[in-house]
């Protein structure tokens, strides 16, 4: 196995190894048996080390055979443990962050920044809420000046709630404003370097270096301020908004997000200056937990300990902002990362702190309970890079009356729990598993639910009960029930759900031959009983722990088990059972879904969910399901919207916009738009979008295709009839589904 050991930061390295050459990849470092690369339109071969110095980090590849190399060192303090990463303390105002204190929670005004009396009006709002800080857009003299009023307004008051400057573009306003905000939010995309226009830009070393020297000659004064003042700051790259040289050398890649923030933070140590924390913002969970991840990685190498605030940017409304925001923040605080979240919502900024305080009270629990299981090595994980471990789809045997192969979906499957009572209206319940009808019989479609559990089968004498199940059946839908039901009241063709115990007693044996088995497994069981799995054949996994479990972590026991599972050349695909306790609040259980079953997914971890909550609706379940699996980029079976939360600058009504947009497009799987109140961020902000809306001036919208703007300038009545015939020239278009 090649290793190396190279620059912790770096443009680029070259080994000695014989055969061996080392090539800047999209994501990260990428070994290659070639001692000349082509890397888009440029040859390399030997890229000097930007940064002499005498850290250096080891390389190993990600995984075995893998031509990736990622850091030795840790990403977190423990992979079977929730231990809260030791940070130092940051004082933003009279608030103090880092591991030794609570993890704080914000949010952002969306109010004029020039209107004092609303600005004021809604701080006061979120400090009554609980926020522990807020950030104000500042993106021109007028607003700095406002910002003296409105600091002195609440002061008089009697609100000290911290109040952070959020900058682009301007570091004279930012010199302006740090005189009396607190915090200063710097991006490092668009401080000091021009905003990537996507265009191919080849750069020597001596032009790379010129920029790097411009970026500190602007930087430095406001650092000197801060010091001078007193302030904090936070380096806040953005994965929509790298800058040109930044995406010429790295791409649009987590590599580039850290390389970004670090080019800023090696100017601030250099000046003595530590009161500042990073963050990695993007609007996909995936990239957003690899690039902190990465970035924390990196700081270990370093020395480096600086506290970490967390946020899925562009996250939307409702429950799909919700889930995004579980998905990247909740990974990342199982892991005992973050001192600082912020949920953001298109919704007002106060609907964004209880969901915020839910995320923040999950992460804690976990640190103080030090949720985990018993220590175990790590080898199969891919947690720098995604790359889904899938398991095997069922097949069909020979002599099978039914089609198995539609029990799980190759892109993510959900599955259900079913009440008796349901089976008595079977139309309801087809609906209700989102299938389609035709003359009363179900038919599967692209979100339909692939598999059922029935914890009792019907009585054998009744005809209706048993006769809707083979309906289901004969679609390939999978009907899951336990064991002990199937031996007394067998169900044809039905799927058996047995413990790990009852297949070790032999029980499963007395069943028919050729019988599909689903074993519910905990995760946490010694590795002797769950080498039974090694001969038996098996459908698929539940991984099942009880939420009643105070200690053991869930996520902890599901990675576990899956390197178990590789260990032992094991493919059965997985499927994340989560049971909820009786009257669980629905963020609550959003937010636990994608904090748990999310974290794993976006490591490439499972096949599918279920989630069980009996006292919850069942359409909202279904729902959170599959919002579960297209928020970890795996089936899509609706549309994508990247919708940002408004401020100052937004130059439209959002949530009323967004929703009239949603009403129109919410039918379009596979298509991804994004809603943006104004092009701050640059089109980058949008990058996994496939078309545009975004606010141009005041009363006009720009439409893009991707990151090209195709239409400017359009008046805003018009402007979302404008977006479908877009849609519609572009092919993406299809008309609503008929009413039933």
């Amino acid at each position: 196995m090649a290793t190396g050991t190279v620059p912790a930061s770096f443009t680029g390295l070259k080994s000695r190894e014989n055969g061996l050459g080392f090539a800047k990849s999209m994501d990260f470092v990428q070994v290659s048996d070639l001692r000349r690369v082509k890397f888009r339109r440029a040859k390399v071969s030997v890229i000097k080390n930007s940064n002499p110095g005498p850290e250096t980090v080891e390389l190993q590849p990600a995984s075995q055979g893998s031509q990736l190399l990622v850091p030795v060192q840790k990403y977190c303090e423990s992979i079977h443990k929730t231990v809260r990463r030791k940070t130092r303390t940051v004082m933003v105002g009279n608030v103090a962050l880092g591991s030794d204190h609570p993890i704080r929670i914000q949010t952002m005004t969306t109010t004029d920044t020039k209107d004092v009396a609303a600005t004021v009006e809604q701080v006061m709002r979120i400090a009554d809420k609980g926020a522990d800080i807020v950030r104000i857009t500042v993106q021109g003299k007028k607003e700095a000046d406002a910002c003296y009023d409105i600091k002195n307004t609440l002061v008089q008051k009697s609100y000290n709630i911290p109040l952070v400057a959020d900058i682009h573009f301007a570091p004279a306003v930012a010199l302006r404003v740090a005189e009396c905000f607190d915090k200063i939010r710097v991006n490092p995309g668009n401080f000091a370097d021009r905003r990537a226009q996507f265009e191919q830009l080849e750069y020597t070393d001596e032009e790379y270096q010129k920029e790097l020297e411009h970026i500190e000659q602007v930087f430095t004064p406001l650092v000197e301020k801060c010091k001078k003042y007193g302030r904090a700051m936070r380096i806040g790259t953005n994965h929509g908004s790298l800058s040109d040289r930044i995406m010429s050398y790295y791409g649009d890649s987590p590599r580039g997000m850290v390389e970004s923030a670090f080019e800023f933070a090696r100017i601030c140590r250099k000046l003595d200056f530590h009161n500042f924390v990073f963050s990695m913002k993007a609007s996909n969970p995936v990239i957003m937990v690899a690039a902190y991840r990465l970035l924390v990685a990196e700081m270990y190498v370093l020395g480096w300990d600086y506290p970490l605030h967390l946020g899925v940017t562009e996250a939307g409304e409702g429950e799909d902002g919700r889930m995004k925001s579980a998905i990247g923040i909740g990974t990342l605080l199982q892991d005992g990362l973050g001192d600082t979240i912020r949920v953001s919502l298109t919704e007002p900024p106060e609907e964004e702190i209880d969901p915020c305080r839910r995320l923040a009270n999950l992460g804690a629990r976990a640190a103080d309970l030090g949720q985990g299981v018993a220590p175990f090595e790590e080898k199969h994980r891919r947690y720098f890079d995604f790359q889904r471990r899938t398991g095997d789809l069922p097949v069909q045997k020979e002599g099978e009356e039914v089609d198995y192969r539609g029990v799980l979906h190759r892109d993510g499957s959900v599955l259900m729990s079913v009440s008796l009572d349901q089976l008595k209206t079977p139309e309801l319940l087809y609906k209700s598993l989102a299938a389609k009808l035709v003359v009363g019989m179900p038919f599967k479609d692209l979100a339909t639910v692939d598999s059922i559990l029935l914890r009792e089968l019907p009585p054998i004498e009744d005809k209706d009960s048993r006769l809707a199940l083979k309906r289901l059946i004969d679609i390939s839908m999978g009907v899951i029930t336990p064991l002990s039901e199937q031996l007394t009241k067998p169900l044809p063709n039905a799927m058996v759900l047995v413990t790990l115990k009852e297949l070790s007693s032999g029980a499963h044996k007395l069943l028919p031959e050729g019988t599909r088995l689903v074993v519910s497994v905990r995760g946490d069981e010694p590795y002797e009983e769950l080498d039974i799995l090694k001969n038996v054949d098996v459908t698929m996994i539940l991984h099942n722990l009880p939420h009643t479990e105070e200690k053991i972590g869930r996520v902890h026991a599901a990675r576990r088990l899956f390197e178990y599972l590789s260990e032992n050349s094991l493919n059965f695909p997985v499927i994340h059972h989560m049971q909820f306790a009786n009257a669980i609040h629905r963020d609550d259980l959003v937010i636990g879904a994608g904090s748990n079953a999310g974290a794993l997914l976006v490591d490439g971890l499972g096949d599918g969910v279920m989630l069980e909550a009996h006292d919850q609706d069942f359409e909202f379940l279904r729902n959170t399901s599959f919002n579960l699996l297209q928020g970890c980029r795996m089936r899509n079976t609706k549309t994508e919207y990247v919708s940002c939360p408004s401020c100052g600058r937004t130059l439209f009504d959002l949530q009323e916009i967004s929703a009239q947009i949603r009403e129109k497009t919410s039918h379009l799987p596979g298509v991804s738009i994004a809603i943006m109140g104004c092009i701050v961020n640059g089109p980058g902000e949008m990058a996994d979008a496939d078309f545009g809306y975004v606010g141009g001036a005041p009363g006009k919208i720009d439409l893009y295709v991707g990151k090209t703007v195709v239409k400017r300038g359009i008046d805003m009545e018009h402007a979302t009839d404008a977006l479908i015939q877009l849609i519609k020239d572009h092919g993406r278009w299809v008309d609503p589904p008929a009413e039933d």
